[in-house]
């Protein structure tokens, strides 16, 4: 699921909740992620689910039969 499908379907869940301490615990870590946001430059972390399961064997199968090809004559 793309990101935007994503924060659109959590949006969805959050005005159903009810809870009040559901909800300070969700105020909570989004804060928290905005102040490591503003503070952070980036990290390879950031991308963590970023991409799907099928998406990353894709990208696996596309490397060992583009990159890891060894051919003898190369070496020549």
């Amino acid at each position: 699921m793309f990101t935007e499908s994503r924060k659109m379907s959590l949006l969805k869940e959050m005005l159903l909740v009810e809870n009040e301490a559901v909800l300070v615990k969700l105020e909570t870590i989004i804060k928290q992620s905005n102040s490591k946001r503003k503070k952070n430059k980036g990290s390879a972390h950031d991308f963590l689910g970023a991409l799907t399961k099928k998406d990353a064997l894709l990208m696996t199968k596309a490397i060992e039969e583009g990159c890891e090809q060894i051919h003898p004559d190369d070496w020549k």
